[in-house]
């Protein structure tokens, strides 16, 4: 049976501060229906230690650059994933954000944490752990970055290295005279390697040194090749042109699933919306929203509250908009940076029953936000896929985003009320002004007055593909381009018997078109 190992930093259910943690559960459990032997290695943090069962230690190490540690191997409850934790003091202490301190500043003992959980991940591949050897690592953001240049230092040269980049924005950088105490040779910290404008980057040794890269969209693939968006690496990705592959996410579309929703006040489908109404009920109590009347629309905003998710924007525009709107509620979301945080609190002050503010992530509310809202309000600087509008789709709450990344290959833009596109589910919008958002909100708001052309979009959302089946197919062809040559044929025996499964889709083939993504039961 082929072997992957994914190296990741959170992993719902056991640790999450965003869409990263769902995305790694779903994908290996999806992979693992179809013949792939997934394992899941990653920081023990106590919710993980806490969370995952069966647990027994499968190696103890002394020489990890954050100190001693143990690998403990169990599964994550539910869906039986195996997972293997690195426990150490260091990351038992990280009981709130897993990344910043109350005060959005990165722990200062970052990087030799996740280098820890880059050496585990050699020590497991080197088999100096009970577990078996993977034939592939599938390293997951900057957090893993250090893989693949560590795999080559150890000379282990039998196990195919894939990274996928999720958020282009997040490096890992840190000081160059750390990178003696993370086990990096001198030869690898230059500008061909590690090295990023005098610091050692972890993501830019992934990047550098993985056999393949991946990333979540066609639209973001694209993207990441141009200065605007590169964030630095542009020059290094367009030299890695040919080992890079657009294979875009999925949702869990059982968890996500109106139909089914044990979150919800009332299970609803788009032939029967009336529990729709009753999701609002809820919404406006869970979010302390004076009721005006059923049929008042509730705008939803979920995501971080961060400078990347256009928070100043929205803070800037949220005014205007509810005051064009007087019959219109907010109910916002998430969490992030400490000064939009203050923002929204004023904001719920000037409009006292009218705004809601709920700060932190729990699935009880974010399941009543896309089940009771009418609309999402999802404004974004960059984009690499965009799960959250997804997830807003299945309910029939239509996504007014912006015209970026993956954004834009999920969402396809309603245009005016009067010449509704047949394929619509939400409006997009280009710009990071105030106007911009405001001037969609009010389009949105115009076809929201049709009930007609509104129902038609909220059929066409929910009715969109977005499962892990044919996403996962074309990992396989990929690890299997990857593996050492005599593995590679564990991975085309597990897909030569799916005729019907589409292509690998690799970025430096051209422009792909839009794909949607299969369905299947996960997780």
């Amino acid at each position: 049976m082929p072997r992957v190992l994914f190296v990741t930093s959170e992993a719902v259910p056991l640790a999450k501060t965003g869409g990263l943690a769902d995305v790694i559960t779903a994908l290996a459990a999806t992979l693992r229906t179809q013949g792939i032997d997934v394992t899941i290695l990653m920081p023990g943090y106590p919710s993980a230690l806490d969370g995952a069962k069966n647990l027994t230690v499968i190696g103890s190490f002394d020489d990890f650059p954050g100190g001693s540690g143990r690998l403990r191997a169990g599964v994550i409850p539910d869906i039986n994933v195996p997972v293997i934790l690195l426990d150490t003091e260091r990351f038992r202490a990280c009981t709130g954000n897993l990344y910043v301190d109350q005060d959005g500043r990165e722990f200062a003992d970052n990087a030799v944490n996740f280098a820890s959980l880059a050496y585990a991940a050699i020590k497991i591949c080197a088999g100096r752990t009970t577990a078996e050897k993977p034939h592939v690592v599938h390293a997951h953001d900057w957090h893993a970055g250090l893989i693949p240049a560590l795999l080559r230092t150890h000379n282990i040269s039998d196990i195919g290295t894939i990274l996928t980049v999720h958020n282009l924005a997040f490096q890992g950088n840190f000081p160059l005279a750390s990178a003696a105490a993370l086990g990096l040779p001198q030869e690898m910290l230059n500008a061909d390697g590690a090295e990023f404008w005098g610091q050692v980057s972890f993501l830019k040794a992934g990047v550098r040194y993985a056999d393949k890269i991946t990333t979540v969209s066609h639209a973001y693939a694209r993207e990441i090749l141009t200065p605007r968006f590169g964030h630095g690496f542009e020059g290094l990705l367009n030299q890695r042109k040919e080992a890079i592959s657009a294979i875009p996410n999925g949702i869990d579309i059982d968890m996500w699933n109106s139909a089914t929703d044990p979150l919800i006040a009332r299970r609803f489908s788009s032939n029967d919306m009336k529990g729709k109404i009753v999701c609002k009920r809820e919404l406006k109590r869970l979010f302390n929203l004076t009721p005006i009347n059923e049929f008042a629309p509730v705008l939803a905003l979920g995501s971080r509250i961060t400078h990347q998710k256009m928070a100043d924007v929205a803070l800037a525009a949220l005014p205007t908009i509810l005051q064009n709107q007087p019959y219109l509620q907010l109910a916002v979301l998430g969490c992030g940076e400490p000064v939009y945080h203050a923002g929204f609190r004023q904001l719920m002050e000037r409009f006292p029953g009218r705004v809601g503010l709920h700060l932190g992530y729990d699935e009880k509310h974010a399941h009543a936000l896309h089940a009771g809202a009418d609309m999402l309000l999802h404004g974004s600087r960059f984009e690499p896929f965009g799960l959250t509008p997804l997830y807003a789709m299945r309910y029939g709450t239509i996504p007014i985003a912006s015209r970026v990344g993956g954004l834009s290959d999920t969402i396809t833009d309603a245009g005016t009320v009067d010449n509704i596109a047949a394929n619509a589910n939400g409006v997009l919008f280009d710009g990071e002004e105030p106007q911009d958002m405001i001037d969609a909100v009010d389009r949105a708001f115009q076809i929201y007055s049709h009930t007609a052309a509104w129902h038609k979009l909220q059929m066409n959302a929910m009715s969109v593909e977005c499962g892990w089946d044919t996403s996962a197919q074309q990992y396989i062809a990929l690890y299997g381009q990857v593996a050492a040559a005599d593995t590679k044929h564990l991975f085309l025996d597990e897909i030569a018997p799916r005729r019907e499964r589409e292509p690998l889709q690799q970025f430096s083939r051209g422009q792909a078109k839009r794909q949607v993504i299969g369905t299947r039961k996960s997780g």
